[in-house]
């Protein structure tokens, strides 16, 4: 059996799509990114702390909003990428660049009318999501809320750009804009809050600024005709609907599970606001930190996108299987480094952020229960759906996504956090149960094989 399945590897690698010069060049250029992204959201916290307490609570209340939008055109984004990918792996490049100018189009549409949304029904938003919360921290909320939300439709049209060049193998340019906004963005910060004193909007502003730069020169570097899927030279704004219904077949499932998911985060935040200022900014600094937990395996999910979507357009099913299986381990395998590192250095973060000694100890207690888990539990429950999201088979993790979502995390971080009286360690306990359902739930969708041969493009 061993000789075999040793005949077998040998013949699937003389056919092989990608080597792992190609896979290493891929991938990381998108852990930089990543890296860069978080990095700055750590370093936004930090800065922001020098307000005080209720100007890092606000900002991260209002950041768990933002984030459930871009998440909303993230999956979009990724709807395209994933046609785009299937159309590459087809040899019909003509199509794939047509699929790049529709998902470029529908993705500044749809972004400019979330924050017509947002804008109108700013004070009923707040006071909905975020509930009784001190009056300095809603302060700094509608400050910060008025600023950043004008950045939507830019960060959507970076997002849809980034993805598209990820399609084609080519993340180093994503990653050099990248660069580029988060240099405008960590400068931005450090000159109004530290040069001019300034509170949120020191924190807003740069953010604002860098994500239209960003947006700006992803899209010119779009236009250039040298890169294999490239927008039109004739681009116009005219929705071609055969192309936005296969965007939308991804994206929609997507954007459903990712906003179910960053919606029911807020209700938890909402529920969270009530245990105090302490609780608040602990959970923060834990989710700011949990963030840089995970990141090896969202940045390589990316590229599990983009290398399974090329497979699953060729046909191949017996190679995208030998992908999941290579870029799985290699995602166990950066998962366990970084999270080793926090674990090591938590006295350290905790330190730099000057917390007092109550939120220390809490927010120590969260990242120590994230770092953990995130090692044995994250990869299987975050990074495998995405060769199912690849090969197209997105409704199956949008139930799972949404149903372990709402089911385990939510009710069940009501009944620990508020009922059993944990508080915060509560809700991060139902985070962890609902990483293990989903991860039961997704192995055994990979071992049945029912997610094949569901190729949209």
């Amino acid at each position: 059996m061993r000789k075999k399945n040793s005949k077998e590897l040998q013949k699937l690698q003389g056919e092989l799509l990608f080597t792992n010069k190609y896979l290493i060049k891929l991938m990381w250029p998108l852990f930089v990114e990543q890296l860069l992204l978080f990095a700055v959201g750590l370093l936004d916290s930090i800065m922001v702390a020098s307000v005080g307490e209720a100007a890092v609570s606000a900002v991260s209340l209002v950041d768990s909003l933002m984030i459930l939008i871009i998440n909303i055109m993230t999956a979009l984004a990724t709807g395209g990428a994933v046609i785009v990918g299937q159309y590459l792996g087809q040899k019909k490049e003509v199509e794939a660049r047509a699929a790049a100018d529709q998902l470029i189009l529908f993705a500044l549409l749809l972004s400019i009318a979330i924050i017509a949304i947002m804008y109108t029904f700013r004070k009923l938003i707040i006071s909905l999501i975020f509930g009784n919360i001190d009056e300095d921290v809603a302060h700094y909320c509608y400050v910060y809320y008025s600023i950043v939300m004008a950045s939507v439709p830019f960060i959507s049209v970076y997002n849809a750009g980034a993805a598209l060049f990820r399609s084609t193998g080519n993340s180093k340019a994503s990653m050099k804009v990248s660069v580029l906004m988060n240099f405008i963005n960590v400068a931005g910060n450090a000159v109004l809050i530290y040069g001019f004193h300034r509170g949120v909007e020191g924190v807003a502003i740069p953010t604002l600024v860098s994500r239209i730069a960003a947006a700006v020169i992803i899209y010119i570097m779009l236009r250039k005709p040298e890169h294999i899927v490239h927008i039109s030279m004739r681009f116009v704004f005219r929705p071609r609907w055969h192309y936005i219904r296969k965007i939308l077949k991804i994206g929609v499932p997507n954007s459903v599970e990712n906003s179910m998911f960053q919606l029911g985060k807020l209700i938890l935040l909402s529920m969270i606001s009530g245990f105090g200022t302490a609780s608040i900014a602990a959970n923060a600094v834990g989710n700011a930190v949990s963030m840089v937990a995970v990141l090896p395996g969202m940045a390589m999910g990316y590229g599990i996108v983009s290398v399974i979507s090329q497979c699953v357009g060729a046909g191949d099913y017996q190679q995208v299987e030998f992908y999941t299986r290579k870029l799985m381990k290699w995602v166990y395998t950066m998962m366990f480094v970084s999270n080793v590192i926090i674990l090591v250095c938590i006295p350290f973060i905790v330190n730099i952020y000057g917390l007092s000694e109550e939120t220390g100890r809490i927010a120590s207690h969260l990242i120590m229960i994230n770092g953990l888990c995130a090692i044995l539990i994250w990869p299987l429950s975050f990074s495998l759906p995405n060769a199912l999201r690849a090969s197209g088979d997105v409704t199956y993790t949008m139930i799972v996504g949404v149903g372990s979502m709402w089911v385990f995390r939510i009710v069940m971080g009501i009944i620990l956090g508020r009922t059993l009286g944990l508080g915060v360690m509560g809700v991060w306990i139902a985070m962890i149960v609902d990483w293990a359902v989903r991860s039961i739930c997704f192995c055994i969708r990979y071992k049945n094989g029912k997610w094949k041969h569901s190729s949209i493009a």
